[in-house]
């Protein structure tokens, strides 16, 4: 699969990276308003092709991505110290007006799937700009949490975090939701499943989990200054879903009509992924508490969207 990167900064080049060493795309066209950057992002990225699956590795221009099944946003201001991602709003914005016509111009049949934070509300804003069905314009939304959500619930039990069966829903944010009264390990239920193996979910324990979920990117910003790895793998994972066909379940972003009679918004529910993009929303069922938290994370993003124009 021939996949654009629009943004070859640290995301898009962490994403890029994480294309072709598992071996996603086949070929790979970064784009950025700083063509030498992009130019030096593609050379290092294509000097990882011999430890990797064959792939053609180069920067281009808009017209270059003709041809792309997917197209990452990954362009914008990066998210400052003690910033809010709703904070990155407006600016983000303005440089997705620019983009999202000319990426539709190069390659009108591709998927969108945006990385630009604040994530749910920029993925909105593509998909009204692009004119694409909502299940064609992709955000990260929260892939990411959620992985996080199943490492740090892994490493409490001292099992893979691949058998945590767990997500994250609403706002790539501060609002966002664990989902912790349908999360299982294996096929028990979590709570179960920490009494069995002698590690209860104690409150204090939910409480340093979604402590550890819902502040891990300003703990990582403030540190080294963004972050990079763990959302470049979570959009590899994306676009592998998309050219297989996978139909795999991911809390991915899209534009819903409705959620809990706040709409139309976009935020993170459990989806279905494969070549046509999102296929079917998979709505969770949730405890009165969680319900809550969802309806107030929804109309927060909606809040947010209405105070744009585009």
């Amino acid at each position: 699969m021939k996949v654009g990167i629009v943004g070859a900064g640290m995301v898009g080049s962490a994403a890029g990276f994480a294309l072709i060493l598992k071996g996603i795309a086949t070929e790979l066209v970064l784009v950025d308003r700083d063509a030498a950057r992009a130019r030096a992002e593609a050379e290092d990225i294509a000097h990882a092709v011999p430890f990797a699956a064959p792939a053609v590795v180069r920067a281009g221009d808009f017209d270059d991505l003709d041809g792309a099944g997917v197209v990452i946003l990954a362009c914008g201001v990066s998210q400052k110290r003690g910033e809010t991602r709703l904070a990155l709003l407006e600016r983000n914005a303005a440089v997705f007006r620019e983009v999202v016509g000319a990426v539709m111009a190069a390659c009108p049949g591709a998927i969108l799937l945006v990385a630009t934070n604040p994530v749910d509300i920029m993925g909105q804003v593509a998909q009204a700009l692009s004119g694409l069905p909502p299940g064609r314009v992709i955000g990260s939304g929260t892939i990411l949490d959620t992985a996080r959500f199943r490492w740090l619930v892994g490493r409490h039990l001292g099992i893979s975090p691949g058998s945590v069966h767990a997500y994250v829903l609403g706002e790539h944010g501060d609002s966002e939701v664990l989902a912790w009264s349908n999360a299982r390990a294996g096929s028990v239920p979590l709570a179960s499943f920490a009494a069995q193996v002698g590690a209860p979910l104690t409150a204090a324990v939910r409480e340093r989990i979604d402590e550890g979920v819902r502040r891990a990117a300003y703990t990582i910003i403030a540190g080294k200054g963004a972050t990079w790895h763990g959302i470049g793998a979570g959009l590899a994972r994306i676009v592998a879903a998309i050219r297989g066909d996978e139909q795999a379940v991911l809390s991915v972003s899209t534009v819903e009509p409705e959620v809990l009679g706040v709409g139309p918004v976009a935020l993170s529910l459990p989806r279905l992924v494969g070549r046509e993009g999102v296929t079917a929303t998979l709505w969770p069922e949730l405890d009165d508490a969680e319900t809550g938290a969802l309806l107030a994370s929804a109309t927060i993003l909606r809040a947010q969207v209405e105070t744009l124009r585009f």
